[in-house]
């Protein structure tokens, strides 16, 4: 356990007024929201990952605090479920470790939590965090169909011609109420990630990383749980009402989760490849589509498993979370 000590609580809280100052500048500027919001999660990562639980908890708290004051206890509590709790739990996984010996491995090794599990962590506690979202909003098709009504109408009064038959109309807004869902859901794990990657190279950078770094092609695969969850998801998406809404979300999480495994699956294969840089730029910008992206989607659906990564036993190693 570490030591609670002044530099150390200095730190959380300069960490949480960083990331409270990127979540008032993403209320400010709408435009850069989605951006800054997923970047107030990079100053809870990177003391959570360098620091520990103490300091990523103390920023946490600094966080909600000053949005509760300059905003709204509502805003607090939605970034806090939103960003910077998710933030933190990703911060704790990353620094379980305990010793090899206890899943079978050599005694002088040490076993970290598995990349695998931290992406089936990040996927599911998006997913309750835009169903809790949504539940606060009040979202669902008496909201979405007066945006359709409101979009229809004005390209009705651009281009009559253009118009759209109530059958199609219809047709629209049920697929609008289910598109945001799975948009949300599947952006929001995609953003967090990748501030969990960059916080990690950071924190490696500067040596403070509790965690050693990890060859991220091989070791970023979804759990094998992960894949009856997905399946849950698309069925419930045929069940209608709110149960559709649930689906489309865990779809778009969890969707997210396995198109990230199968974008890792693809480096790791083209690995050494003199075609490997131009056909990884083609991949990125073709899953722009709906095909390509469903091609990597499928990479990612094959290749399932749970690695877990292993280092010498060294003293101090570990955080004030030392086992799993």
């Amino acid at each position: 356990m570490k030591q609670v000590n002044g530099q150390l609580l200095l730190t959380g809280i300069i960490a949480g007024m960083t990331a409270a100052l990127l979540l008032l500048g993403a209320n400010a500027q709408p435009s850069l929201s989605a951006v800054l919001y997923a970047a107030s999660a990079l100053p809870i990562l990177i003391v959570g990952l360098g620091w520990g639980n103490i300091a990523a908890i103390v920023a946490i708290a600094v966080a909600a605090f000053v949005g509760a004051v300059a905003v709204s206890p509502m805003f607090a509590l939605f970034m806090a479920v939103l960003t910077l709790l998710p933030a933190g739990w990703l911060a704790h996984l990353s620094n379980l470790a305990r010793p090899a010996s206890e899943i079978g491995g050599p005694a002088n090794l040490t076993a970290w939590y598995p990349l695998s599990d931290i992406l089936l962590h990040l996927c599911g506690l998006v997913s309750l965090a835009v169903i809790f979202l949504g539940i606060m909003i009040g979202y669902g098709p008496e909201l979405t169909d007066q945006f359709v009504d409101m979009v229809a109408s004005s390209m009705n009064e651009q281009n009559p011609a253009m118009a759209m038959d109530p059958a199609a109309l219809e047709q629209s807004k049920r697929f609008f109420v289910l598109t945001i869902p799975v948009v949300q859901g599947g952006t929001w794990v995609m953003m967090l990630f990748a501030a969990h990657y960059i916080a990690t190279r950071i924190a490696s950078a500067s040596s403070r990383a509790l965690r050693p770094r990890e060859d991220i092609p091989s070791a970023l695969r979804m759990n094998r749980n992960a894949l009856f969850v997905f399946l849950a998801g698309i069925l419930a998406c045929f069940a209608g009402g709110t149960p559709a809404l649930i689906g489309a979300t865990v779809c778009g999480a969890f969707g997210a989760g396995f198109l990230l495994s199968g974008f890792a699956s693809l480096h790791l294969r083209t690995r050494g490849k003199d075609w490997r840089v131009p056909a990884l730029i083609l991949a990125y910008l073709s899953t722009l589509m709906v095909l390509p992206a469903f091609i990597v989607l499928v990479f990612g659906l094959v290749d399932t498993r749970r690695t877990v990564a292993l280092t010498p036993t060294a003293s101090g190693t570990g955080s004030d979370n030392s086992n799993s």
